[in-house]
Protein backbone atom coordinates (compact mmCIF):
# COMPACT_ATOMS: atom_id res chain seq x y z
CA UNK A 1 0.00 0.00 0.00
CA UNK A 2 1.43 3.60 -0.99
CA UNK A 3 1.75 5.91 1.50
CA UNK A 4 0.45 9.29 0.44
CA UNK A 5 2.08 12.44 2.15
CA UNK A 6 0.34 16.07 2.99
CA UNK A 7 3.72 18.91 2.10
CA UNK A 8 0.95 21.18 3.63
CA UNK A 9 0.26 19.23 6.52
CA UNK A 10 3.12 18.21 7.66
CA UNK A 11 4.53 22.09 7.56
CA UNK A 12 1.42 23.94 9.03
CA UNK A 13 1.59 21.01 11.41
CA UNK A 14 5.62 21.62 12.09
CA UNK A 15 4.80 25.62 12.54
CA UNK A 16 2.04 24.59 15.48
CA UNK A 17 5.22 22.36 17.00
CA UNK A 18 7.36 25.47 16.86
CA UNK A 19 4.74 27.92 18.33
CA UNK A 20 3.51 25.59 21.09
CA UNK A 21 7.14 24.96 21.87
CA UNK A 22 8.42 28.37 21.96
CA UNK A 23 5.30 28.98 24.82
CA UNK A 24 6.15 26.04 26.62
CA UNK A 25 9.87 27.04 27.00
CA UNK A 26 8.96 31.03 27.47
CA UNK A 27 6.56 29.72 30.36
CA UNK A 28 9.29 27.75 32.08
CA UNK A 29 10.53 31.23 32.78
CA UNK A 30 7.69 32.12 34.71
CA UNK A 31 6.54 30.37 38.37
CA UNK A 32 4.15 27.71 37.20
CA UNK A 33 2.49 26.96 40.53
CA UNK A 34 0.33 25.04 41.78
CA UNK A 35 -2.79 23.08 40.11
CA UNK A 36 -4.79 25.07 42.87
CA UNK A 37 -2.99 28.09 42.59
CA UNK A 38 -1.62 28.47 39.01
CA UNK A 39 1.11 31.02 38.63
CA UNK A 40 1.85 32.72 35.67
CA UNK A 41 3.48 30.83 33.46
CA UNK A 42 0.73 27.57 33.91
CA UNK A 43 -1.83 29.19 31.40
CA UNK A 44 1.39 29.63 28.60
CA UNK A 45 2.40 26.23 29.45
CA UNK A 46 -1.00 24.45 29.12
CA UNK A 47 -1.68 26.40 25.64
CA UNK A 48 1.90 25.64 24.54
CA UNK A 49 1.36 22.28 25.19
CA UNK A 50 -2.25 21.80 23.46
CA UNK A 51 -1.24 23.51 20.36
CA UNK A 52 2.48 21.65 20.28
CA UNK A 53 0.06 18.37 20.26
CA UNK A 54 -2.37 19.39 18.22
CA UNK A 55 0.66 20.49 15.57
CA UNK A 56 2.10 17.07 16.44
CA UNK A 57 -1.35 15.13 15.20
CA UNK A 58 -1.45 17.48 12.25
CA UNK A 59 2.47 16.00 11.17
CA UNK A 60 1.68 12.36 11.86
CA UNK A 61 -1.91 13.18 9.45
CA UNK A 62 0.19 14.23 7.04
CA UNK A 63 2.15 11.87 7.28
CA UNK A 64 0.01 8.69 6.92
CA UNK A 65 -2.85 9.35 5.24
CA UNK A 66 -2.04 12.81 3.67
CA UNK A 67 -3.43 13.82 -0.13
CA UNK A 68 -1.19 14.89 -2.57
CA UNK A 69 -1.86 18.57 -2.68
CA UNK A 70 0.46 20.90 -5.05
CA UNK A 71 0.91 23.93 -3.83
CA UNK A 72 1.02 26.08 -7.08
CA UNK A 73 2.30 29.48 -7.49
CA UNK A 74 3.21 31.87 -4.37
CA UNK A 75 1.82 35.09 -4.37
CA UNK A 76 4.98 36.92 -3.69
CA UNK A 77 3.43 40.39 -4.49
CA UNK A 78 0.77 39.60 -1.72
CA UNK A 79 3.73 38.59 0.62
CA UNK A 80 6.25 41.60 0.24
CA UNK A 81 3.41 43.81 0.62
CA UNK A 82 1.82 42.50 3.87
CA UNK A 83 5.26 42.07 5.37
CA UNK A 84 5.87 45.64 4.40
CA UNK A 85 2.15 47.29 5.88
CA UNK A 86 3.54 45.17 9.34
CA UNK A 87 6.90 46.92 9.27
CA UNK A 88 5.37 50.49 8.54
CA UNK A 89 2.66 50.00 11.42
CA UNK A 90 4.98 48.67 13.68
CA UNK A 91 8.11 51.88 12.80
CA UNK A 92 5.57 54.60 12.08
CA UNK A 93 2.76 53.89 14.81
CA UNK A 94 3.92 55.98 17.27
CA UNK A 95 4.94 59.38 15.35
CA UNK A 96 2.88 59.41 12.81
CA UNK A 97 -0.55 58.57 14.80
CA UNK A 98 -2.89 55.44 14.96
CA UNK A 99 -5.31 56.66 12.42
CA UNK A 100 -3.10 57.82 9.46
CA UNK A 101 -1.40 54.37 10.02
CA UNK A 102 -3.52 52.22 10.56
CA UNK A 103 -5.58 53.76 7.34
CA UNK A 104 -1.98 53.18 5.34
CA UNK A 105 -1.85 49.31 6.57
CA UNK A 106 -5.03 48.64 5.42
CA UNK A 107 -4.82 50.63 2.38
CA UNK A 108 -1.65 48.51 1.60
CA UNK A 109 -2.92 45.01 2.48
CA UNK A 110 -6.08 45.86 0.87
CA UNK A 111 -4.14 46.25 -2.30
CA UNK A 112 -1.86 43.03 -2.07
CA UNK A 113 -4.45 41.41 -3.94
CA UNK A 114 -4.30 42.30 -7.70
CA UNK A 115 -8.25 41.42 -7.86
CA UNK A 116 -9.45 44.45 -5.74
CA UNK A 117 -10.21 47.60 -7.54
CA UNK A 118 -9.22 51.30 -6.11
CA UNK A 119 -12.27 52.73 -5.18
CA UNK A 120 -13.10 49.03 -3.14
CA UNK A 121 -9.46 49.01 -1.60
CA UNK A 122 -10.33 52.78 0.02
CA UNK A 123 -13.75 52.19 1.48
CA UNK A 124 -11.83 49.08 2.67
CA UNK A 125 -9.63 51.50 4.07
CA UNK A 126 -12.24 53.84 5.79
CA UNK A 127 -14.17 51.13 7.61
CA UNK A 128 -10.98 49.40 9.05
CA UNK A 129 -9.60 52.47 10.15
CA UNK A 130 -12.79 53.73 11.37
CA UNK A 131 -13.01 49.95 13.33
CA UNK A 132 -10.07 49.92 14.67
CA UNK A 133 -10.79 53.39 16.24
CA UNK A 134 -13.47 51.95 17.80
CA UNK A 135 -11.64 49.22 18.98
CA UNK A 136 -8.52 49.58 20.50
CA UNK A 137 -8.00 53.85 21.03
CA UNK A 138 -12.37 54.04 22.33
CA UNK A 139 -13.12 50.58 23.47
CA UNK A 140 -9.66 49.34 24.75
CA UNK A 141 -8.45 52.72 26.13
CA UNK A 142 -4.63 52.03 24.36
CA UNK A 143 -2.70 55.24 24.90
CA UNK A 144 -1.53 55.48 20.87
CA UNK A 145 -2.25 59.08 19.64
CA UNK A 146 -4.63 59.52 17.32
CA UNK A 147 -2.73 61.76 15.55
CA UNK A 148 1.48 62.10 16.01
CA UNK A 149 3.87 64.46 16.24
CA UNK A 150 4.73 63.77 12.91
CA UNK A 151 2.25 65.50 11.70
CA UNK A 152 2.22 68.68 13.73
CA UNK A 153 -0.69 67.97 16.04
Amino acid sequence: MERRRSFPDVLAGGVFVLIGGAFVVGSLNYELGSPLRMGPGAFPLLVGGVVATLGLAIVIKGLIAGEVVSFGPVPWRAVAVIALAVLFFGFTVRRLGFVPTSAVTALLTTLASSRVRLLTAVAVTAGLTVASTLIFIVGLQLRIPLWGPWLGF
